[in-house]
């Protein structure tokens, strides 16, 4: 699948990528619907694409013409809008605008944020006008009544101009560096390291089928059909469930906590829940047969190490974390990933250590070579990542980040999200959470004294915007469209599509958002999570400023030990060829999205283990068939099943959102 990409298939990716973020704020946080862009495998842009390549293969096959795209150019226009799907959500909207007005609103003589907090924050970065403030809470007046001319005329965009051009600079700076940085890995990763992209694997069997004239052949596989049918009848089920209780339910949730005792060996298990996600169970069967077989066996590792501790009598309070940023870190054990982190992305810098030694010589003067994955020069890549990180200090010293602290955040962020985006894309999880943030990594290392009082106020805002929810990240994303560049010839058209759409993609994203929120109010969305987790953040910021305190010695030790364990795992895979566990594995151990996902990366990998076992690749070839179709249904269903939460009111949900 290798060829030349028409302007249409750009214009398409575009068109519904921008649809999509135009729709989602008023679908996820006033309908309170299934999300359509959650994730990293999104469940709008393929239902989108399933529909697409189904109608170009009948239209082909009744016309006997030119298929009106090609399977790469729906592959094109799909990664497209998987790529802008997020920023609408939860990627940036979905906290930007209450991360920016949170301090003023919610701001009481209990939390002494006027006092402490708002000198801190310079006033470019947010709205100064509180009636403008006022109305995004709570709504202006006779709002649900207007119509979007109307609407559109009595938001206060005045109020706005300045912050979200500040802000607006910052992101797209951001997104460059992540677009330059997918640039220079991507030939590592796609060309040396071969990674296998579980995500991508169906669409571009879907594609390929269609291209080579074979998608019927495709679709009436029965091995295929038999995991379609399966999760059209579970899922026809438990939808019914929802809406007619009376209707049996086929369980997908098991809670098995209930069966281990709060303390000894087993007490990390009391909280574990059985999830069942046909098609999370078939991205794990498409994954390295090592990595998801290390998913799920370092979660339960990390839960006995819980246990173990217990026993050992080594029962450590959450208090001993201290103050941290992290999006779902309870307990000091956890903070192991800190040290992991770090140590994981010396590992990518060493695999890639020739490479990036080309990138650099190439960046002074030695001749350009061109990889298959790249958009463009590695030279023009490596300036562009130099200068936009210097812009980004820049505008960081602007508004008072001392500039040691401006770099070491910025290196952190980027750091984190690199990480985060190889397991992504090699591990193929499609739906990923952060254990520790980037600044607790810092405060870990340099305590909290080192960021100083508008240092750590401002840096806090700049993490939770973009850095610290990864489950709609951007790069992972540029990762995949790397490798889906690869198979496109006129690579340029490419790169174009995709820098219209991002920035189209943020002003629709915002404008959508800021026209729900004026429309309706805030307080009647629902966005409670992201009030609440605003909120955690600048009272901690708050904490941070009242008691600089070095970070606990529990969190420094937990850190090292997570440092220890990754040299010794990237070790042993590096040097070992019969060594079982992918380093991977353990950076997802307390990630609150393995708590999901455990049991289907167990599922899948143990077909994926019993097929090649007993039946070879010949077996396997055949088998995974039968996985496309778990993932093929429980996309269609869950599409299906959207459509109608818009007519019915409420949603049955198919995945995790």
């Amino acid at each position: 699948m290798h060829g030349n990409i028409r302007i249409r298939a750009i214009a398409l990716g575009i068109l519904f990528g921008l649809t999509i973020c135009a729709f989602t704020p008023f679908n996820n946080a006033y309908l309170n619907a299934t999300p359509l862009a959650g994730g990293h495998f999104p469940l709008a842009p393929f239902f989108i694409l399933a529909w697409l390549t189904a109608i170009s293969a009948l239209y082909h096959k009744i016309m006997r013409s030119h298929p009106l795209l090609t399977g790469l150019e729906l592959i094109t226009m799909w990664i497209l809008t998987v790529i802008v799907s997020g920023i609408s959500y939860t990627g940036l909207a979905r906290t930007f605008f209450i991360n920016l007005t949170a301090p003023f609103h919610f701001a009481s003589i209990g939390n002494r944020w006027k006092e402490v907090l708002q000198p801190l924050l310079p006033e470019a970065l947010h709205p100064t006008d509180p009636k403008a403030v006022e109305e995004l809470y709570n709504g202006i007046k006779g709002g649900p009544f207007m119509d979007n001319t109307d609407l559109i005329s009595s938001i206060p965009w005045a109020a706005w101009i300045t912050p979200l051009m500040w802000w607006g600079a910052f992101i797209l700076l951001c997104y460059f560096m992540m677009l330059c940085l997918t640039n220079i890995f991507s030939r590592q990763w796609v060309e040396n390291e071969r990674l296998n992209f579980p995500l991508l694997q169906l669409p571009r069997f879907m594609e390929e089928a269609l291209d080579q004239g074979l998608y019927g052949s495709f679709l009436s596989n029965k091995f295929f059909l038999s995991g379609l049918l399966f999760c059209i009848f579970l899922h026809l089920m438990n939808g019914l469930h929802f809406y007619i209780p009376s209707v049996p339910e086929i369980p997908t949730l098991i809670l098995a906590g209930k069966y281990f005792a709060k303390t000894g060996l087993f007490s990390g298990f009391y909280k574990l829940k059985i999830y069942f996600y046909p098609a999370f169970v078939g991205f794990a069967f498409l994954a390295s047969r090592q990595i998801s077989f290390s998913f799920w066996f370092f979660f339960l590792l990390g839960g006995f190490f819980y246990g173990l501790l217990n026993v050992a009598g080594l029962n450590i309070p959450a208090s001993a974390l201290g103050v941290t940023f992290g999006p779902t870190l309870t307990r000091p054990e956890e903070t192991q990933m800190i040290g992991a982190y770090l140590v994981f992305f010396c590992f990518i810098v060493w695999l890639a250590r020739h490479h990036l030694l080309q990138v650099v010589r190439e960046a002074f003067g030695a001749a350009s070579t061109k990889g298959e994955a790249e958009w463009m020069s590695l030279r023009f890549s490596f300036w562009g990542l130099i200068i936009s990180g210097g812009l980004l200090t820049a505008w960081c010293v602007y508004f008072g980040i001392p500039m040691l602290v401006a770099v070491v955040v910025l290196i952190a962020f980027f750091i984190f999200t690199l990480v985060a985006s190889k397991a992504i894309c090699q591990g193929g999880i499609a739906y990923f959470t952060l254990t520790a943030a980037p600044l607790d990594g810092i405060t870990a290392l340099f305590g909290a004294k080192f960021f100083g009082s508008v240092g750590i106020a401002v840096t806090a805002m700049c993490q939770k915007i973009l850095f610290v929810d990864l489950r709609e990240s951007l790069m992972p994303s540029l990762v995949h469209g790397s490798k889906v560049n690869e198979w496109i010839k006129n690579k340029r058209l490419f790169l174009i599509g995709i820098t219209i759409i991002l920035l189209l993609g943020i002003a629709v994203s915002f404008a959508a958002m800021l026209m729900v929120c004026y429309k309706y109010g805030i307080r009647e969305l629902q966005l409670d999570w992201a009030t609440r987790t605003s909120m955690t953040v600048y009272d901690n910021v708050v904490r941070v400023i009242n008691e600089p305190a070095a970070s606990t010695h529990w969190v420094s030790t937990f850190a090292t030990i997570g440092a220890v364990v990754m040299l010794a795992l990237v070790a042993a895979y590096n040097r070992l060829p019969w060594w079982p566990l992918h380093p991977i594995g353990y950076l997802t151990a307390y990630s609150s999205a393995m708590k999901i996902l455990w049991f289907s990366f167990f599922l899948g990998w143990m077909c994926n283990q019993l097929t090649l076992r007993y039946g070879g690749v010949g077996l396997f070839k055949k088998v995974r068939y039968l996985f496309f179709g778990l993932i093929m249904g429980d996309f269609l269903m869950g599409g299906a099943w959207a459509l109608y939460g818009l007519y019915a009111g409420q949603s049955y949900q198919v995945l995790p959102g």
